[in-house]
């Protein structure tokens, strides 16, 4: 007598045994090597003034900080003011991103640069993001020794430039971006999208900041 899990299993194997493999290849292969693109909200399809306007505002929503800088030059000192602000300790940790490694820091004498990725002992991190999106406010940051994902996560406070001619309107143009920079086969282990500072509402339903990563993160818009 044929039992359920029987008669399952070979219609299973009926199935597979008259499949043309090399079709199923063929069309997997297909599949991946033209991405299909989602629906597109209107909300981001903006100028390019009125799409980083919109940026900011979203970020600031998602209680962000931001400063808007005219060129990379003035990044130095948007950070020192920012920790002297809040009065931080006046040091920062930064990866090996090319854009932040040739600012000129030496023009804020008294600004400490710590290199490589955080050891979880700073309390102010320095990341250059991949891109913006501007319906949302979010950050996209490809992990490396660029940008390593510990400044994301670990320091109190995590400072982000991102250039102006980066945001996009959407998350969709952003990650054909991500595909055209690194290639199909070889994203970046980790791409974080960040929105706003970690946050949690488990305790109480109260919102508390700070719960996963940094509790304030401060946008430099570039250009």
């Amino acid at each position: 007598m044929t039992t359920p899990r029987a008669a399952i299993l070979g219609k299973i194997r009926g199935a597979l045994s008259g499949a043309d493999d090399s079709a199923r290849r063929a069309a997997v292969e297909a599949r991946l090597s033209k991405a299909p693109k989602g629906v597109i909200p209107a909300r981001g399809q903006l100028d390019d003034v009125s799409r980083i306007d919109l940026f900011c505002a979203m970020a600031e929503k998602v209680t962000c900080s931001v400063a808007r800088v005219r060129s990379h030059d003035h990044v130095p000192k948007a950070v020192s003011d920012y920790l002297r602000a809040r009065n931080l300790p006046h040091a920062i940790r930064v990866g090996d991103d090319k854009r932040l490694k040739t600012l000129p820091w030496d023009q804020i004498k008294t600004l400490e640069i710590r290199r490589g990725a955080s050891d979880g002992l700073d309390e102010a991190g320095l990341s250059h993001a991949l891109a913006g999106v501007a319906e949302t406010g979010t950050l996209v940051l490809a992990s490396g020794k660029d940008n390593p994902t510990t400044i994301n996560f670990l320091p109190e406070h995590h400072i982000v430039v991102v250039d102006a001619k980066d945001i996009a309107g959407d998350l969709e143009t952003v990650m054909a971006k991500v595909r055209r920079k690194f290639g199909k086969g070889e994203m970046p282990r980790t791409l974080n999208l960040i929105t706003g500072p970690s946050r949690s509402g488990d305790i109480e339903q109260k919102i508390i900041l700070g719960a996963h990563g940094p509790r304030a993160v401060h946008l430099i818009v570039v250009g």
